[in-house]
């Protein structure tokens, strides 16, 4: 199900008058049977605009289209039937607390009017699917926050919806179980061939489980692409926030790490077999400059190793361009802070 956003708008207007453009002229295409990323700071605007793009709000003005078909300007019960093959998980999982497992992921079917028959087949499938068979009588309380999460993902695939909307499904976690999760929404995406929208402020998220991003930044799309893309060519200084947090945070043998606190006039971005290549050995042989690293590691982004490097290059000018130039024509990108 490939979704195309034309122009959408929405305003909102504050007790005291203060107007807040939530979303702001977007243009977006999400292409069909592929985990798409939007990411974006609190405030950004990014929840808003999955709520148009959900049709659970409407638009101030612009068109919301699935595949074909304008969506936006549904109604009644082409509207409810249209909301019905769309799934929703949400930060908080918004479980019944009265119900278990199994009657948590039986809501929907029920609401629908689906033979009981064929909601206790449907259940024990979904249960398998996302590994929780043992666990289909357990009350809420007794699940954890990764169990409460599989539930929640079992219950927005009961009714077979061609696209899986995840509003910071993963915020709620810790690192293990986040893995695990993406791991799940992986798979899923893969058996059902959905269309997944991924709504979330962690990076780590994109990198592990998106193939195209959009940044989201005061309502407007500043920066979309290939997930690997936009990890090794940033264009907009919000998504090298984004990228530079997720580096300095994660200090693993497979992350990026910060030994130097200063420095790092260059960034380097080695992708595939170049991290594998003494490329700054070559320059330092065969330019007359030095070089110091402050930072890197190498990241794993859809499957393709991207290494990132921060270093201080110690000569006159004209050396070190012709050692930019050489790493350049080594398929190694060279950025400038």
């Amino acid at each position: 199900m490939t979704i195309e956003l034309k122009n959408l708008d929405k305003l909102y207007k504050s007790e005291g008058g203060v107007s807040v453009h939530a979303v702001n002229n977007v243009s977006l295409h999400i292409p069909s049977n592929q985990i798409f990323g939007i990411i974006g700071k609190s405030g950004a605007g990014k929840s808003t605009l999955v709520r148009l793009i959900s049709l659970l709000e409407k638009a101030d003005s612009g068109e919301v289209w699935y595949d074909n078909e304008r969506v936006d300007n549904l109604e009644g019960n082409d509207l409810i039937a249209r909301r019905r093959r769309i799934g929703m998980i949400f930060q908080n999982f918004n479980l019944f607390s009265s119900r278990n497992a199994q009657q948590n992921i039986a809501y929907p079917l029920e609401i629908c009017g689906t033979p009981k028959d064929v909601i206790k087949r449907r259940t024990a499938e979904l249960l398998e699917l996302v590994g929780l068979s043992d666990r289909a009588k357990s009350p809420v309380s007794q699940l954890s926050g990764g169990q409460k999460q599989r539930v929640a993902i079992a219950r927005a695939l009961a009714n077979n919806p061609d696209i899986l909307f995840c509003d910071e499904a993963t915020s709620a976690l810790d690192p293990k179980t986040t893995v695990q999760i993406l791991d799940l929404i992986r798979e899923i995406q893969k058996k059902m061939n959905l269309t997944v929208v991924m709504i979330t402020h962690q990076m780590e998220v994109v990198r592990d489980a998106c193939s195209q991003v959009a940044v989201v930044n005061e309502g407007q799309i500043v920066e979309q692409g290939s997930v690997e893309d936009i990890f090794t060519h940033p264009q907009s200084s919000v998504t090298k926030d984004f990228i530079s947090h997720i580096t300095a945070e994660e200090e693993t043998e497979n992350g990026f790490v910060r030994w130097s606190k200063g420095g790092g006039v260059y960034s380097l971005h080695f992708i595939g077999e170049q991290t594998d290549e003494p490329l700054l050995s070559q320059v330092a042989k065969k330019f007359d400059v030095e070089f110091n690293v402050r930072a890197g590691g190498i990241q794993s982004v859809q499957g393709k190793r991207v290494g990132t490097m921060l270093v201080d290059f110690i000569g006159n000018e004209t050396e070190i361009k012709k050692a930019v130039a050489f790493l350049n024509e080594n398929s190694v990108e060279v950025e400038k802070e």
